[in-house]
């Protein structure tokens, strides 16, 4: 990791209450550690101060910025494709999984990994600050329906915390369609369909209450985006 470049992506919508903090803590863990990193932020269409903030650290990030808002999902893939890192990470912009859960993904992906996930199902006691008990069940609920319609095997699709090789990142990205919450399953329906090796760690997670998930217009969306994704990739070919 000295010599490869590491991309960290983070996509916002109206994230002008801690996208500062989360810069500061993201640039001097790497920095800390001597990595080779750049970190590239996609502002998805914010209507608040979010980009004014981000132009105050132009020199230290990679800005990307578009309008109007077209969801989590288009703004990672964004980041992805538009990254250099021979490992590329993304994840949510409040840091619920702590940036130095990152060596675990890294572990992965330079022992052979194409796609490594966090995982908050493989121990739950990691899990240190909950989310309401309404949106865990609706979580654990979404995972069934994704286990019974989309592909088995992965209990915790919706963790904002994934890591891909660059090769894998620009061969599942190109390919995703998805821009709302749902991209997740997407991405990873593509990583199993291309054939590539994927890895889950468990690592820790902290709710945040100042989530911008709707529990209710965004879950009916995820569901309903769940039957298209097979429809979607029904031609999709890897070479």
């Amino acid at each position: 990791m000295d010599k490869d470049l590491l991309s960290f992506v983070i996509p916002v919508y109206n994230e002008e209450e801690r996208i500062v903090a989360t810069l500061e803590k993201v640039w001097n863990y790497f920095t800390a550690n001597n990595y080779n990193f750049e970190i590239v932020v996609v502002d998805d269409g914010s209507t608040d101060k979010t980009l004014e903030k981000l132009n105050h650290y132009s020199d230290k990030i990679k800005i990307i910025s578009y309008n109007p808002n077209r969801g989590k999902g288009a703004a990672v893939r964004t980041g992805m494709l538009k990254a250099k890192g021979k490992f590329r990470v993304f994840s949510d912009a409040d840091l619920s999984t702590p940036i130095y859960e990152i060596e675990k993904l890294l572990d992965k992906l330079t022992s052979g990994a194409d796609v490594c996930i966090g995982s908050r199902a493989l121990d739950p006691s990691l899990i240190k600050e909950h989310q309401p008990f309404y949106r865990e069940f609706m979580g654990k609920t979404f995972n069934k329906f994704v286990q019974l319609i989309v592909f088995r095997g992965i209990e915790d699709t919706q963790c904002g915390f994934k890591g891909f090789t660059d090769k894998a990142a620009e061969m599942v990205f190109s390919k995703s369609k998805i821009d709302g919450f749902s991209f997740d399953v997407e991405i990873l329906y593509l990583a199993k369909k291309a054939g590539l090796k994927i890895e889950q760690v468990p690592v820790e997670w902290y709710n945040d209450k100042r989530t911008k998930v709707n529990p209710l217009r965004d879950s009916i969306n995820m569901f309903i985006e769940l039957f298209k994704i097979k429809k979607l990739h029904s031609n999709t070919e890897f070479e």
